[in-house]
């Protein structure tokens, strides 16, 4: 083997690492997808549901307070260590589960649901992983994460339907607490150990680091990934209804878009290492942009094989972008601010999680499907015109 390939081979320090992490990682989200292709759904049932807006707020408001606290949580595990940071928010996810299992009206959804997003924890986990990994075998760790949040959507859009029909909408948050607990066990037996050495000195503030034109750029992009992730899930599963399919057959459309889309993401990863990070980057922006296109195109006839090309599509675009963002900030990010960066990054993906079901739900009630798709359309394009503009900047 040469050197070459030996480097960019992971150790089995790293390989344990990178697994646990990503484990963790998948408990979770698995607990928040499991309810998420029934929630505009399953809400309607209790009282204050009749309100588009009020139940597009209560499915992200997890995301306005997993914002709020993800920049504290990750400078705190800056300073406190980051095993203990992590165990702390899944006691206050587990605890919010149960607040959202015992919820009776759309409004005390509301209440677990925030709690769930104060158990926020991403930031630290991305902040170990990076200083339990080499900056050439990251991509490929952080690409495990991407990796098991996608398979855990995958499970969740086949089980949802079936588990919620088994042990109700409540039941859903009780095993989301179970998934916690799990992930805590995961954390203090089989996550290795933190270095012994993390880099000293003061850490970069706050300011400094959003002054950084590339960070700054990396941290609008993932506000408007995963505030248009979850905007389209608003009307997705109303569109699949209307193309003949009812819920509980969703996700055969939802599952092989999702396995096809790591297939080709696998594939295209690679550019990454022979000096194609760039172009890569543009090409999964432009991919996330066109599936809106499509998405919108078929409000008015939909045909549920052209939405599942639209979602592997889709797919394709949101996948790299989840493996290549966090790698990209935790390389740049010094090493004595990594918590500090990736709180910075995971603030900004909570709050685009927010942004996209409140508003995402505003704009349905206002302007219908028509003017949801469009306006996603119209964020993913400004994103990749700031992304050319800056290519076509460098290379002046």
């Amino acid at each position: 083997m040469s050197s070459d390939n030996a480097t960019f081979r992971m150790t089995p320090l790293e390989r344990r690492a990178s697994f646990s992490l990503a484990f963790i990682f998948a408990l979770r989200m698995l607990g928040l997808f499991l309810v998420m292709p029934v929630f505009s759904l399953e809400a309607t049932k209790l009282p204050g549901g009749d309100n588009p807006a009020w139940v597009g707020f209560a499915m992200g408001i997890y995301g306005l307070t997993q914002g709020v606290l993800q920049l504290p949580y990750g400078m705190a595990s800056d300073h406190m260590g980051r095993k203990k940071v992590i165990v702390f928010g899944l006691v206050v996810f587990a605890f919010g589960s149960l607040v959202a299992a015992s919820a009776n009206t759309v409004t005390e959804l509301m209440l677990g649901r925030a709690l769930q997003g104060a158990g926020a924890v991403s930031a630290a986990v991305s902040a170990l992983l990076a200083d339990q990994t080499r900056d050439q075998v990251r991509t490929k760790a952080m690409a495990l994460i991407g990796a098991s949040i996608g398979l855990m959507f995958a499970l969740s859009l086949v089980a949802s339907s079936a588990i919620t029909a088994a042990i109700g909408f409540s039941g859903l948050f009780v095993l989301t607490c179970v998934l916690a607990v799990v992930g805590i066990v995961v954390v203090l037996f089989w996550t290795p150990p933190e270095p012994l050495h993390r880099a000293t000195g003061p850490s970069p503030s706050v300011l400094s680091l959003l002054q950084q034109p590339v960070l700054a750029r990396l941290f609008f992009g993932v506000f408007v990934l995963h505030a248009v992730q979850l905007a389209m899930w608003m009307a997705i599963p109303q569109l699949l209804v209307r193309a003949g399919w009812i819920k509980e057959s969703h996700w055969q459309i939802y599952l092989p878009a999702l396995l096809g889309s790591f297939v080709i993401m696998g594939g295209l990863l690679r550019l990454e290492r022979i000096g194609y990070q760039r172009q890569l980057f543009l090409m999964a922006v432009s991919l996330f942009a066109v599936a809106q296109l499509g998405f919108f195109e078929q409000i008015q006839n939909p045909s549920a094989q052209v939405l599942g090309v639209c979602l592997f599509v889709f797919f394709i675009g949101f996948n790299i972008l989840e493996a290549t963002q966090p790698s990209r900030v935790s390389q740049l990010a010094p090493a004595n601010g990594r918590g500090t960066a990736m709180g910075i990054y995971n603030t900004l993906q909570s709050l685009g999680l927010f942004t996209g079901g409140a508003l995402g739900g505003w704009i349905i009630k206002t302007g219908g499907a028509n003017a949801l798709f469009l306006s996603c359309f119209i964020a993913a394009l400004v994103w990749l015109f700031i992304l050319i503009l800056d290519w076509q900047q460098s290379r002046v």
